[in-house]
């Protein structure tokens, strides 16, 4: 029987992977549309390419933390696979405090960052910046989160990319 924090857990990743599908179809869907417009038709939506930007923008953020946890970032692991276990853990550990201390200043710049772009407007939307780059601090969150939940096995060096049922190649091709 599953522990409520793997339910939980089990939850979490998918509730981001869905966001990620929605934000990936809206994009898809006004970047095709507004190509198809533009090549058939004599214009295309005037907000189509912002829109565009902006659901990328946020793709990064919020599909920042899935990669984390399947190990879909770039990463160099030559010193922490020459080391004996021990040292490894502890290689590990630190990677895991520097990636948390990283997350936790880019959080904040980016809630920084929002708050000081809410009174600007997008070109074609009219909307307020801070919407757009409220993506930043919302995927660090997201970040955190899962660093939090697979912190743990990362530092003893368990295995986490398929726990979920994703597998590492197919992540990092989202």
């Amino acid at each position: 029987m599953k522990s409520e924090g793997s339910r939980l857990e089990r939850w979490f990743v998918q509730a981001n992977r869905a966001m990620l599908i929605a934000l990936l179809a809206a994009m898809v869907v006004v970047i095709f549309v507004n190509v198809v417009l533009r090549y058939t038709g004599e214009s295309s939506f005037l907000w189509g390419d912002e829109v565009g930007r902006h659901l990328m923008i946020w793709l990064t953020f919020v599909g920042g933390g899935l990669a984390l946890r399947n190990g879909a970032h770039i990463g160099v692991d030559t010193l922490e696979q020459s080391l004996p276990a021990r040292g490894a853990r502890a290689v590990r550990a630190i990677i895991a405090l520097t990636m948390l201390i990283l997350f936790i200043a880019l959080l904040f710049e980016g809630i920084d960052y929002a708050w000081r772009t809410r009174f600007q407007a997008s070109a074609a939307l009219q909307i307020s910046m801070a919407w757009v780059y409220a993506g930043m601090p919302i995927g660090c969150f997201l970040m955190i989160a899962h660093l939090g939940l697979v912190a743990r096995r990362y530092i003893l060096g368990e295995p986490i990319e398929h726990e979920d049922g994703v597998d590492k190649d197919l992540a990092s091709a989202i």
